[in-house]
């Protein structure tokens, strides 16, 4: 069963075991396989075919890891495994905050919403207050939509935190998600794509509500990548930027290529008419809004996840295109 202890960086991570070195001429990038990490996906296909779109654009090798959840992704970034990611907000917050600001540099948006509130069809839920007592699943516990659950949930007025809940709140993988649904042993389900569409799909599940504006994935990088190779950094988030609007122009071939991509990454096939279903809850952008980050780390804050937590002004590299919320 999850603990806290899976959500917090390892204590080795934080104190700074002695590092690796860097492989020359190697860039290494981490990335999900969800749908709502499209630019890694495509990104990755291309490398494949040995015409990557990172590997012409920055004259590297270009290495890419695939993990389950943010957190892993954070692990991975503090023992110097990778040097940048496409991961969600919350837990590069968390790393953030433990490091007291000294790890993880934001380079770019990538895509908002893509996340989704679905429930059992006969879980009886027709309203917030019906919540209660229910088991609700996210993917990982303090990952971007485990957070969003609880502050959602506290905001309905439930008691939900790590040691008491009105409403169970249970980390589950994605893939588990999927078969423990449909058994009926979960009420609700608050994860990201294309799980959430498979779930209306394969399981009837109904959609509660929708997230089209929360940052779901972000491109960030170890801190001393971006500090001590800002010319790199700054030609790795240019090539995002492009890559989103190639992604824009070329509709039909993105499909395409994160179909086949997940399908390679996960082994199960995807059919083209829920991929297509999925991708219309994307929302790409280049832009990182301060506001929205600070929104995240208040409602990681009040889950418990953290205490106190430096200045974010640190966390926004200088590659990153800031959006002003009015």
């Amino acid at each position: 069963m999850p603990t806290r202890r899976h959500f917090l960086l390892s204590a080795a991570a934080l104190t700074g075991c002695r590092p690796a070195a860097d492989p020359e001429g190697v860039l290494r990038i981490g990335h999900f396989p969800n749908v709502t990490h499209v630019q890694a996906l495509v990104a990755r296909s291309m490398s494949r075919e040995g015409r990557g779109w990172f590997e012409q654009r920055l004259g590297l090798e270009v290495r890419w890891f695939t993990y389950n959840a943010g957190p892993s992704v954070a692990e991975a970034v503090f023992a110097r495994s990778l040097d940048a990611a496409y991961m969600g907000p919350s837990p590069l917050l968390n790393a953030y905050v433990r490091s007291d600001g000294r790890e993880m540099r934001v380079l770019s948006g990538a895509v908002n919403g893509g996340a989704a509130l679905l429930t059992h069809p006969q879980s009886g839920i027709e309203k917030a207050a019906d919540f209660r007592g229910k088991k609700l699943a996210t993917p990982q516990l303090g990952n971007t939509q485990d957070v969003q659950a609880r502050a959602w949930l506290r905001a309905q007025g439930f008691q939900v935190s790590l040691t008491r809940h009105d409403v169970y709140v249970i980390p589950t993988k994605n893939a588990d998600q999927l078969a423990l649904f449909a058994k009926g042993d979960l009420d609700a389900i608050w994860t990201t794509e294309p799980w959430a569409t498979r779930l209306e799909v394969e399981s009837d599940a109904r959609v509660f509500l929708e997230d089209t504006t929360t940052p779901a994935t972000l491109l960030a990088a170890r801190a001393d990548f971006a500090g001590q190779k800002p010319d790199l950094a700054e030609k790795l988030a240019t090539a995002h930027r492009e890559l989103t609007a190639w992604i824009r122009q070329n509709p039909a071939e993105t499909a395409e290529r994160v179909r086949a991509e997940l399908e390679a990454l996960t082994t199960a096939r995807i059919s083209p008419e829920l991929l297509a279903r999925s991708m219309r809850r994307l929302v790409l952008t280049d832009e990182v809004s301060p506001a929205q980050l600070q929104t995240l780390l208040t409602q990681a804050r009040d889950a418990g996840f953290l205490r106190g937590a430096p200045a974010l002004d640190a966390l926004l590299s200088t590659c990153a295109t800031l959006r002003t919320d009015s």
